[in-house]
């Protein structure tokens, strides 16, 4: 840190050298010549200080993130850093040619691809007594597929400001937006602001992309609350303790056009989130995290399909209140701290909905509707799981979901002449599944895994699963979350 400190003030001393006369014109008095070289020399020292921040930040990225090494050439080795530097002068040719590289955006590239083998057929895939969000994507398709790919451009805008954008690349060429926001940090003291399309801090594994996940694919939870990881269309504030311990507080307030809210056509906030996380270390082989969180949304009309007793396609909608809560808690160890060698994570979390409102049945007046009657439901999921690295380069890990849906307050049933069957869907269940893994990673960019499941989601019996999966890390890519 010294070297580069010393960098910084021969670059400061270099500059003043080179200075012409005529910027240093001799003042009409020796006060005003020495106040004039005074308020220079602390314009420099301002500006070179924010850049030897800037570039200690890039160390700091660096040292975080493990080297490719010699035994694996075909792996490229990384971009020097997701964050660049503050951007430098453009007075002079050299200045205006690293204002304009610097302009450049960190570029990442995330490959994902799947085989599977699919005891039963994906199209009937449905969990059970959840209304269903749109969003679930089971278990996928049969045999080789595309998963989902992810590009992401990174890089600061100022020194005040950063950005990011990352799209989702679907098998089925099409393309979504993961994340598209801007971040501020020290807005005062520990604080972040966030704002655009991005992941929610919610929980533990929300924020994660789905290549950093342990498993192929997301807890049941995760599906039957939100329809996969919860984006959120708004702000985020997230204020960092400056404690020893790790100490972390938020809020988010969005759109909630996302399930488990919908478009309401109103102004205002959709959706509010409130998050608090607390961590520390356990010696020096060991640290852990908890964390509690609660979202709230607006639904109107939030529309799903389902099919009556008569076998009848109807399309039923929901409006009312959606409230979440979310309890998270995982556990690390390393011996020493060396993670390289020996690791094991355990993580698991815990989530409790309650919904009030009015459910519509029949809204398209297919089957005779539509009739409407009060709707409430209490439900609940975790998941357990664990991953275990025995030896570098191979890990091993075991996962338990359970959800469960309890049993609804259907007002339509009994008016009408509609009974429990005509909305089959929503016929209590306590979905489940069973899952082992084994990877092999031959560096920090690149992974291969096989993954066997018995998903008992549906009411109709067991899936057994089987994937093969790969994901390949290309370019710039920041360090993981805890």
């Amino acid at each position: 840190m010294f070297t580069h400190r010393m960098a910084a003030a021969g670059l400061g001393l270099a500059a003043l050298v080179a200075t012409p006369l005529h910027a240093v014109a001799a003042p009409a008095s020796a006060a005003d010549e020495l106040q004039q070289l005074k308020n220079q020399i602390a314009e420099m020292r301002q500006a070179y200080e924010a850049r030897l921040q800037a570039l200690e930040r890039r160390i700091g990225d660096l040292q975080q993130g493990a080297q490719p090494t010699a035994a694996a050439p075909a792996v490229a080795p990384p971009v020097a850093s997701a964050t660049p530097a503050a951007p430098p002068s453009s007075e002079s040719p050299r200045g205006a040619a690293a204002l304009a590289s610097s302009f450049n955006p960190a570029i990442s590239l995330i490959l994902n691809g799947t085989y599977a083998n699919l005891s039963r057929d994906p199209a009937d895939y449905r969990l059970q007594g959840f209304i269903p969000s749109g969003g679930e994507v089971g278990p996928g398709t049969r045999g080789f597929s595309l998963g989902e790919s992810e590009l992401t451009l990174s890089a600061n805008v100022d020194p005040t400001f950063s950005g990011r954008l990352t799209f989702a690349l679907a098998g089925e060429d099409g393309v979504g937006v993961e994340e598209a926001f801007f971040e501020r940090r020290g807005l005062f003291n520990g604080a972040t602001l966030k704002a655009g399309r991005f992941l929610s801090s919610i929980g533990y594994l929300n924020i994660q992309h789905a290549h950093a996940w342990d498993f192929v694919d997301a807890p049941l939870a995760y599906q039957a609350f939100f329809g996969g990881p919860l984006k959120t269309d708004g702000v985020q504030l997230r204020w960092l303790a400056p404690t020893d311990r790790f100490v972390e507080l938020g809020a988010e307030i969005g759109s909630g056009a996302s399930f488990p809210g919908s478009d309401t056509g109103r102004n205002g906030v959709g959706s509010t989130a409130v998050f608090a996380h607390v961590g520390d270390d356990i010696g020096d082989s060991a640290s852990w995290r908890v964390g509690a969180s609660y979202l709230r949304h607006r639904a109107a009309d939030r529309a799903y399909d389902d099919s009556n007793a008569a076998g009848t396609p109807v399309s039923n909608a929901f409006t009312g209140r959606s409230g979440t809560w979310v309890l998270d808690g995982i556990y690390k160890w390393a011996p020493g701290g060396n993670s390289t060698q020996r690791n094991l994570k355990i993580q698991g979390e815990y989530f409790r909905r309650t919904e009030n409102g009015t459910l519509n049945y029949d809204t398209a007046s297919q089957a005779g509707g539509p009739f409407s009657g009060d709707y409430r439901s209490r439900q609940s999921g975790w998941y357990l799981q664990a991953a275990y690295q025995f030896m570098p380069m191979w890990r091993v890990g075991a996962r338990y979901d359970r959800l469960d849906s309890g049993t609804p307050r259907l007002g339509l049933v009994g008016t009408n002449g509609l009974t429990g069957a005509d909305l089959p869907v929503l016929q209590s269940h306590r979905p489940s599944r069973s899952t082992v893994m084994v990877d092999y990673s031959l560096s920090e960019f690149s992974r291969f895994r096989l993954q066997l499941a018995a998903d008992r989601s549906g009411p109709d019996g067991t899936d057994r699963q089987l994937f093969l999966q790969y994901i390949m890390s290309l370019g710039a890519h920041g360090a993981h979350s805890f």
